[in-house]
């Protein structure tokens, strides 16, 4: 059978081209296929951006459904002596404190070495920590300079820590061991060389005492190991930087509350306008939302509405609007700033309550944390109409592969006849040759 590219050499006609014609006819059997499956694709993206939507809500509806939201609070510092840092337990106050002493570590150096790397003898070094703990670092009398040493005693992680000091006289280098950490339990009490003792001596002068805070917080004297108070004051640590008094002032986190219900109430807004962008109506030319006349998406607006409208059924505030909050005629929130505000500052209890509830799911956060939950989850209206739309799809994709295999035959079909066609005109052409041939020389015979 002749190939394609030899269609119309016999015939002279341009049997390519209406073969490309033919084919381009058949293909366009394939577009509906196509524009199914771009709608059915369509509406699997507005249903994610409906999920997206869902849930960045869900997450601001449930920063409300926790305490500590209500019970954030602030510390300031008047003074440079403490700076303080407050959890939601710290109580509201003012508080007096008076850095007496600050925690210092121990420290002492050895007399001085005329080498920090000849070799100075093994043998075994031995600590006791004001705290009772012991620990002993072993010396190979091959590795025992000054600055083999500082690197066992490092690497023995015993709470101290070694280094050398050069201090410029004939024997210049000296061995200073620290607590790794201020206060008496930390301090080295004592330390034995062993039969090092005849080249590594302290140096008495140069000891330095180990030493715990000293603090007092509304005329109760309060010791630590540390530098870092816990407990002096619920809910506050305290880092103590220089003696001196400092006022602590912890006072109610009114704008960590009002940020919160702002935000629920942006996000709520943005669900609404991604819902009308997703039904809207375009009218005689316009584009209508993917999702207009959408089922699913109705239960999800008629879910998130009732829950919106019907409020609370405990405390004094049961509905949006007496929190400030009123609910528009077009689905979205307006917020009352002032109201609001004078709720964080005078009525905390009855906002927590309207949001929080008294258990996980009693109040407004809890009730659309499980809803949203509901219907977002796997066996969820909107996971159960994705995967239809998903099933549609591949439904689709094999009826476009039946299709085009049923295209392609038919083309073949049409090469396969254009190809006869081709070669009958062809030998039609030659017939007709071969007789005109006949009748010239006929013609030329009766001539003569």
């Amino acid at each position: 059978m002749a190939s394609i590219s030899a269609l119309g050499i016999g015939s002279g006609m341009d049997l390519n081209g209406l073969l490309d014609q033919l084919a381009a006819a058949e293909r366009q059997k394939l577009q509906p296929i196509t524009q199914q499956k771009q709608a059915q694709q369509a509406k699997i993206s507005a249903y994610g951006r409906l999920e997206s939507a869902l849930s960045t809500f869900q997450d601001a509806a449930a920063k409300l459904n926790k305490p500590e939201t209500f019970q954030g609070v602030s510390s300031a510092v008047a003074g440079s002596s403490v700076s303080a840092a407050a959890s939601s337990t710290a109580p509201i106050g003012s508080y007096q404190v008076n850095v007496i002493d600050r925690a210092e570590a121990y420290s002492v150096a050895t007399n001085g070495v005329a080498s920090q790397t000849d070799n100075l003898g093994g043998g075994t070094i031995s600590f006791s920590l004001g705290n009772g703990d012991t620990f002993a670092v072993d010396i190979d009398p091959a590795q025992s300079s000054l600055q083999n040493i500082r690197d066992a005693i490092n690497a023995s992680d015993g709470g101290v820590q070694a280094s050398i000091v050069n201090d410029g006289s004939g024997t210049p280098y000296r061995l200073v061991v620290s607590s790794l950490e201020t206060g008496t339990d930390a301090a080295v009490t004592n330390i034995d060389f062993g039969t090092l003792g005849a080249e590594l001596t302290l140096d008495a002068a140069t000891e330095q005492q180990a030493q715990n805070a000293m603090l007092n917080v509304n005329g109760i004297t309060i010791t630590s190991q540390s530098n870092r108070v816990e407990g002096a004051i619920q809910g506050v640590t305290l880092d103590l930087q220089e003696e001196g008094s400092s006022t602590v002032s912890i006072t109610r986190d009114n704008e960590l509350t009002q940020e919160a219900v702002t935000e629920f109430v942006e996000k709520y807004n943005n669900l609404q306008s991604v819902i009308g962008e997703l039904t809207a109506f375009g009218g005689e030319g316009g584009n209508n939302g993917q999702l207009l006349g959408d089922s699913t998406l109705r239960t999800v607006q008629q879910r998130m509405r009732s829950i919106m409208g019907e409020g609370v059924e405990e405390g004094n505030a049961r509905m949006l609007r007496d929190i400030g909050i009123e609910l528009e005629l077009d689905g979205t929130l307006t917020l009352d700033e002032a109201k609001l505000s004078d709720l964080t500052a005078n009525n905390m209890n009855d906002l927590s309550t309207f949001f929080a509830g008294t258990t996980a799911d009693g109040g407004l956060s809890g009730k659309i944390d499980l809803s949203i939950s509901q219907l977002l989850q796997s066996d969820g209206p909107i996971k159960n109409t994705t995967q239809g739309l998903e099933a549609s799809i591949g439904r689709l994709d094999d009826r476009f592969m039946r299709m085009e295999e049923s295209i392609e035959k038919t083309i073949d079909r049409y090469r396969s006849q254009f190809a006869q066609l081709d070669s009958m005109i062809a030998n039609m052409n030659s017939t007709s040759n071969y007789l005109m041939q006949q009748f010239d020389m006929l013609n030329a015979q009766m001539g003569q």
